[in-house]
């Protein structure tokens, strides 16, 4: 089989080139994204324990401080760079909704590509959501000083299709059919990259006309965006520290954000302009997190060969010594 997790951040690039070169082919699967987002939760699930989820629950630290920067740091850079690049008012307000919505579902599936603590990831999300439930049109409000409403039960419900119900069918595999995900193991990864490459090209096909108009300024401030909010919840995360898997957890979870629930607020309260930010960001923030996740997976391996060796060296030495 192809291993297309360990080329991941190229294939990704390569298939949004293409899909925004020619976007037709892929306009007709727009409704195909929640069923694929689902069976790649459920190739996570099948990774997962009971326990993870146990122990994330004896120590909530690092899921409060996600939280805590979701909603302080993104919703306040939102506002900065719409302010330095001097954004046209309903930029500006599609600036403020992607900073001010919780994390998304794509935050868990770079997690689990990067080698994360997907447990962690998933708590972020789940929790972030509830509590954007009441502070998402709070930072509006108080950034863009204009109102609006969430449908709770519409987020909630989305989050129990796509998140908590196959995550909880791959748990119950894992626990009790082991031998399914035993013949799987070694293709999951490729399995749900192959997955995600498919959702990245039909985001960008969907989206290829924002692109194609949009503003260096617009463009510049959505991609500094997600970069400041990776960068910052890994630099705090491990300055508050955390390890280097949280850290890096935390840091996709706050980089990523519901950036389909900011197009969803910005076209029901504003205008097709204000649903740009977040357009954009919802093709960005694939590919910056793919290339983030293969950078954390290869920083990984390095470091495991680099232990392996530092062993072996140890052990020749202590044969020679003998």
């Amino acid at each position: 089989m192809f291993p297309i997790n360990r080329f991941f951040p190229f294939l990704a690039v390569a298939v949004s080139l293409l899909a925004w070169h020619d976007p037709e082919p892929l306009l007709d699967w727009k409704s195909a994204i929640t069923p694929l987002l689902t069976a790649v939760m459920f190739c996570m699930g099948l990774t997962l324990r009971w326990q993870d989820f146990r122990r994330i629950w004896k120590k909530p630290e690092p899921v409060a401080l996600g939280i805590l920067l979701q909603f302080t740091l993104m919703p306040l850079i939102a506002w900065a760079l719409a302010w330095a690049f001097n954004l046209p008012d309903e930029l500006a307000i599609g600036m403020i909704l992607v900073g001010a919505c919780a994390g998304g579902t794509a935050s868990n599936v770079m997690t689990y590509l990067a080698g994360g603590d997907v447990a962690l990831s998933i708590s972020m999300t789940l929790a972030s959501t509830l509590w954007g439930l009441f502070l998402t049109p709070w930072l509006v409000w108080f950034y863009a000083r204009s109102g609006i409403t969430v449908d709770s039960l519409g987020m909630l419900a989305s989050i129990g299709q796509m998140v908590i119900l196959p995550i909880a069918a791959g748990l119950f595999l894992n626990q009790y059919l082991p031998q399914v995900r035993a013949k799987l193991h070694n293709h999951l990864a490729d399995i749900a990259s192959a997955i995600i490459l498919l959702i990245i090209a039909i985001i960008v096909s969907l989206n290829a006309d924002e692109i194609a108009t949009v503003g260096t300024s617009v463009l510049a401030a959505v991609i500094l965006h997600n970069l400041l909010g990776l960068a910052g919840g890994y630099a705090i995360a491990r300055w508050n520290g955390h390890t280097e898997v949280q850290a890096r957890t935390i840091a996709i979870e706050v980089g990523m954000q519901n950036s389909g629930l900011a197009v969803a607020l910005a076209l029901k309260f504003y205008t097709p302009a204000a649903a740009l930010p977040g357009a954009l960001f919802s093709v960005w923030h694939n590919v910056s997190g793919a290339l983030l996740a293969a950078y954390f997976r290869w920083q990984t391996q390095k470091t495991i060969k680099r232990q392996a060796a530092s062993h072996q060296a140890i052990k020749i030495t202590m044969e020679k010594q003998e």
